[in-house]
């Protein structure tokens, strides 16, 4: 195995293309998704690797003259019995072994690699005091595409520890890895093992990957919203600039700016003729999508402080020559930010049902009612109703607050959980059900444009994304199963977000692995 000190790199690889340069201080959500879909190749930071030396020599000398939880002791409700000297290597060995216990399915190799690229930054950060050899080790698994067989359940938001145990197994040579190129076995101890299961690595791999699927497919939600606006002769009035000037949220006024930008649609646009004002759906979308944006900007905020955290417990200070024992692995603010986020999440769903309604109603669409074709009693889209309406059932049930959970364990030590896990395994599940909701929706926009025979300038982001749409969706009016329809559209959700990227002014992820 290559050592710690030839993987290290400067700081200045990190504007290298194809390249995530691990220093324990700036990675973010959206390296972790590069790391774990395989676009990128992590590569420790010299200083980082030097931090990790550090700790590590720093967390032996400080074991060996005093009492520290996990390295000398027990742990959880054993913390008072000491480890005898000539058992500490074999307790370290015996802590994985007893906690590598997390049950239910197998996790997906995506998962696995970003919890293996969080831990591996967070070691970095320099307050572990785990052998460098491990960093090293899990960043060969992240270039090879080995992981380990990791279990969904185990942890209730204060540490990921049954997961990180069957990583620590397989770093040891005692757990099985999936995929070819798995890292030397490495010769774990008192001194290691507590150091690497102490964090919530799983949890916030997990949360990251959700947040950037959900805060990409919101994104697309809001131009699949702007052909139903164009589809059912939309008022611009509920996006002028007066009114998100009046009421000043963040979220809103951005919203409002993109929907303009979307449209083509002035800072003051002129009323239109005919009805007053529009559904909810439209003329609330700014007051909706808003909130889901400054939610998203939140749970960033929060997972960017936690994947560059030295949370561990103990906390190991080579500048003091102290080990600190703290709660730093409560998650209580990853929790409540995933369940906010959620919530948020849900209400645009929700908007987008309310849309598809008025796109199913001739008096807003002056077409047959269901988008049908001109058979007698045709249903046209009408299903689409009910099958968004289930998928929002399954998605309301994901957004049930994971916080409100608790557990005493360990003999009651341990009182109190965050269930921060649960929350992220729930914001994952809800990525697939609101992409379906939205699909129902485009599916939709899409028909009532062509049946109106409407048309958006091409020069429009609007404009383009119906392009794309038309090209990919069958046009058909008759009734038959619209099944696959809504599958390619949740599918074509992704390409929207390029489009909504490019108002943003940011690189769509499809640019940066162009650019890689």
């Amino acid at each position: 195995m290559r050592s710690s000190r030839m993987v290290g790199a400067p700081a200045a690889v990190a504007a290298a293309p194809g390249l995530v340069v691990l220093d324990g201080h700036a990675l973010g959500v959206a390296d972790v998704v590069r790391l774990a879909d395989g676009h990128a190749r992590p590569v420790p930071g010299s200083e980082a690797m030097r931090r990790v030396e550090e700790a590590w020599d720093a967390a032996r000398r400080i074991a060996a003259t005093g009492r520290v939880y996990g390295r000398s002791t027990g742990v959880g409700a054993n913390r008072t019995e000491d480890v005898p000297t000539e058992a500490a290597a074999e307790h370290g060995l015996r802590l994985l072994r007893s906690h590598a216990g997390a049950i239910g399915e197998e996790l997906p190799a995506r998962q696995v690699r970003a919890m293996l690229a969080v831990r591996a930054n967070q070691v970095l950060a320099g307050g572990a005091g785990l052998r460098p050899t491990v960093v090293t080790a899990l960043c060969e698994a992240l270039e090879s595409g080995a992981h380990p067989v990791v279990n969904e359940f185990g942890s209730v938001g204060t540490g990921d520890i049954a997961a990180l145990a069957q990583m620590g197994l397989a770093l040891a040579g005692e757990h099985p890895w999936v995929g070819s190129g798995a890292p030397a076995p490495q010769p774990l101890d008192n001194n290691d093992a507590l150091a690497l299961i102490s964090s919530n690595a799983l949890t916030l791999g997990q949360a990251a990957l959700a947040l950037h699927e959900l805060r990409g497919l919101i994104a697309a939600t809001q131009v699949v919203a702007a052909l139903s606006l164009i589809a059912v002769d939309g008022s611009h009035e509920a996006y002028a600039a007066p009114v998100h000037v009046a009421r000043a949220h963040r979220g809103s006024r951005e919203v409002a700016r993109r929907m303009r930008a979307l449209i083509g649609a002035d800072e003051r646009p002129t009323p239109p003729l005919g009805r007053i004002q529009d559904p909810y759906g439209f003329r609330c979308l700014p007051q909706i999508h808003g909130p889901a944006l400054d939610a998203a900007d939140a749970l960033e905020r929060v997972l960017e402080v936690e994947l560059n955290a030295a949370a561990e417990n103990p906390l190991i200070c080579p500048e003091d020559m102290a080990a600190y024992h703290h709660g730093g692995f409560y998650q209580a603010q990853l929790a409540l930010a995933l369940d906010h986020f959620r919530l948020a999440v849900t209400q645009v769903a929700r908007l987008s049902t309310s849309r598809l309604s008025s796109l199913n109603e001739p008096a807003y669409t002056r077409l047959r009612p269901f988008l049908a074709d001109h058979e007698p009693a045709s249903s046209g889209v009408m299903i689409l109703e009910y099958a968004a309406g289930a998928a929002l059932g399954d998605l309301r049930a994901f957004s049930a607050p994971a916080s409100l959970g608790h557990a005493v364990l360990s003999r009651g030590v341990e009182e109190q959980a965050s269930f921060a896990s649960l929350a992220a395994r729930q914001t994952l599940r809800a990525c697939g059900a609101y992409r379906l909701v939205v699909g129902c929706e485009l599916v939709a926009a899409v028909r009532a444009l062509r049946q109106r025979d409407l048309k958006a300038d091409p020069e429009l982001p609007v404009g383009r994304a119906l392009e794309l749409a038309e090209a990919v969706l069958d046009a058909d009016p008759a009734d038959r199963p619209l099944t696959g329809d809504v599958s390619a559209a949740a599918a074509l959700l992704d390409r929207f977000t390029e489009i909504w990227a490019d108002i943003h002014g940011v690189p769509s992820d499809r640019q940066r692995e162009g650019a890689s």
